[in-house]
């Protein structure tokens, strides 16, 4: 598994999937609507959303082997990403999931962002979103071992 994950979120409270794809002129990888729920037993939800994943040709990828993927999605996405968010009917965001689990691996540390990727994600007025999780074992001391 990679240490990175990348991906397009748009989130709106108004449209539907289907009307952000029309607007986009793009199919997303995954989405949700207004009003489905997670669970039966959950609550509706308030937004929709419409996610594009960056997927490698191979497993594993860095940020900097990702960007292509994102800047080849083109800038007439981009630009009508823009549009979107410039209408006010939805907020987009790249995401970026960080998931290190050798602390000793320079592949899961650091992030890179080239010019292009952020020349395209300020054409779609999108948010870069990190999220990262660090899995690591603490020397074997549990919370009952600290002096």
């Amino acid at each position: 598994m990679s240490a990175f994950r990348i991906y397009l979120r748009v989130v709106s409270q108004s449209l539907q999937p289907e009307e952000i794809s029309k607007r986009l002129e793009a199919e997303p990888d995954k989405s949700t609507s207004i009003g489905s729920r997670r669970r039966p037993q959950s609550p509706p939800r308030s937004h929709a959303t419409w996610i594009r994943h960056a997927r490698p040709a191979r497993g594993c990828a860095r940020p900097e082997e990702l960007e292509p993927l994102v800047v080849g999605w083109g800038r007439d996405l981009a630009g009508a990403l823009g549009r979107l968010v410039g209408s006010g009917e939805a907020v987009v965001s790249l995401v970026i999931v960080q998931e290190i689990r050798d602390l000793d691996d320079p592949q899961q540390k650091d992030i890179f962002l080239g010019a292009d990727l952020m020349s395209w994600m300020g054409e779609a007025r999108a948010s870069l979103d990190i999220d990262q999780y660090v899995y690591h074992e603490c020397g074997g001391e549990s919370e009952g071992d600290v002096p």
